[in-house]
């Protein structure tokens, strides 16, 4: 037998051996439990929650056995995680702005799609009053540097956390592990765990529920990020875990007890979707595992039964001016769900509601403009790019959708490496 063949065959011997402990109901496990020393233990399999952990393992071990197909996609997530082994560690507290709080601890952003109607005087230093320009992003945002620290800090964590775990490299992991130390977990410079003065609206709210999706749509990031660490990442700590474990525990209760989380909880298109993901995603990795199973099966009802109609279409998104954005955005959410429904026994891609739709029919609704372009989508869009509805498709097609596979294949090339092969979860 070939040396590559055999390492492969040797691959399969250890997932049938491990798989039945990474099904297993309990939670992740820190870095001083067995999984310590995971480099040299190839049975440790990161219990990861939106990310399948097997496959993570499968993929370590093609990569070791050097398989050719998996290179480019490799590189490419190298080549992320060596700029972030530079840049950072981010926290709330370096911004310039208090919020109304008065803590600089407390995360604070500007709602994007808001402007101003006057120009800013010392007597109205804001413009206001503000109105609503729906899918054009005000650049002043940025002046209020969470939102991109944010976006910075869990896109580092990612790339760091994956690619030690294949390359076993410990400077990804100590980067890693400084990065959620500072945003997460050290006194000095952690976010509280809460979004009360998110996307405000300047001179007419403090903060709302809608701008909890600033975090909803990235932060099941980290959550895979700590999971993998947790599988015996170097310098990763028992207290590291408790520490993140602890923050994502607090920020849960936020979510569910608070009126802005409640309100966001009650949305009836992507920030709903969004908002059960997260939920579902940080019960899981705290050990609440009846919790998240409760979450993604209600998500039947409450998100798939009133967003996806017979023919798959999705009208709360496709009212938006960038409908086939919105679209695909919210269906990053539900089949993201969906990889955290396989954790917890609830298959969402068979699910399929009174009228006749469903998560399959919704993505296979996208598929003719993914493939012939922006001439086969007849709804508004101001930034048609075929190539964004990728990672749905490659989530579809590995849930089994013939459709979606051959999509994939007639597809235009895409402009950037596909990642999917190393980081295989629908991103938005």
């Amino acid at each position: 037998m070939p040396l590559r063949n055999a390492s492969l065959f040797c691959v399969a011997a250890l997932v049938a051996a491990a798989v039945v402990a990474v099904d297993a109901p309990a939670q992740a496990q820190p870095a001083s439990s067995k999984c310590a020393g995971m480099i040299s233990n190839p049975l440790c399999i990161p219990r990861t929650v939106t990310l399948d952990g097997v496959r993570l393992f499968v993929t370590k071990q093609r990569i070791r056995a050097g398989d050719p197909t998996l290179d480019q996609s490799l590189q490419a997530l190298l080549a992320k995680a060596d700029k972030a082994l530079t840049t950072g560690p981010w926290s709330v507290t370096d911004k310039p702005q208090t919020p109304p709080s008065g803590d600089k601890h407390d995360y604070l952003s500007q709602a994007p799609y808001w402007w101003p109607t006057q120009p800013a005087t010392a007597d109205n230093p804001w413009g206001c009053p503000y109105v609503q320009r729906d899918g054009v992003r005000n650049p002043a945002i940025d002046d209020i540097p969470d939102h991109t620290a944010r976006g910075d800090a869990i896109s580092a964590i990612y790339a760091l956390s994956l690619a030690w775990y294949y390359t076993g490299n410990p400077a990804y992991a100590q980067r890693a592990e400084l990065d959620i130390r500072t945003w997460f977990i050290d006194p000095a410079t952690r976010m509280n765990p809460s979004l009360t003065y998110t996307q405000f609206i300047p001179c007419l709210l403090d903060g709302r529920g809608i701008g909890i999706i600033d975090f909803s749509e990235a932060l099941p990031d980290v959550v895979d990020a700590a999971a993998i660490l947790d599988a015996g990442a170097p310098g990763w700590s028992t207290a590291d875990h408790a520490g993140i474990s602890g923050w994502f525990g607090d920020f849960l209760e936020w979510l569910q007890t608070s009126q802005n989380g409640k309100d966001e909880a009650a949305t009836l298109n992507n920030h709903g979707s969004f908002f059960d993901e997260q939920a579902a995603a940080l019960a899981l990795y705290t050990g609440q595992r009846s919790l998240a199973r409760h979450i993604v099966q209600t998500a039947e009802h409450t998100r798939i039964d009133p967003q996806i109609m017979a023919d798959g279409s999705q009208p709360e998104e496709l009212s938006r001016t960038r409908s086939w954005h919105y679209s695909i955005f919210n269906l990053t959410a539900l089949t993201r769900l969906a990889s955290i429904g396989r954790h917890v026994g609830v298959d969402l891609w068979k699910y399929q509601n009174p009228a006749g739709g469903g998560l399959r029919k919704a993505v296979e609704f996208m598929l003719p403009a993914a493939v012939q372009g922006a001439t086969a989508w007849n709804y508004p869009e101001l930034q048609f790019s075929a190539n964004e509805a990728r990672p749905i498709i490659h989530a579809a097609a590995d849930a089994g959708n013939r459709a979606a596979a051959q999509a994939l294949r007639e597809m235009p090339a895409p402009t950037s490496v596909d990642l999917w092969p190393v980081q295989p979860a629908a991103d938005d």
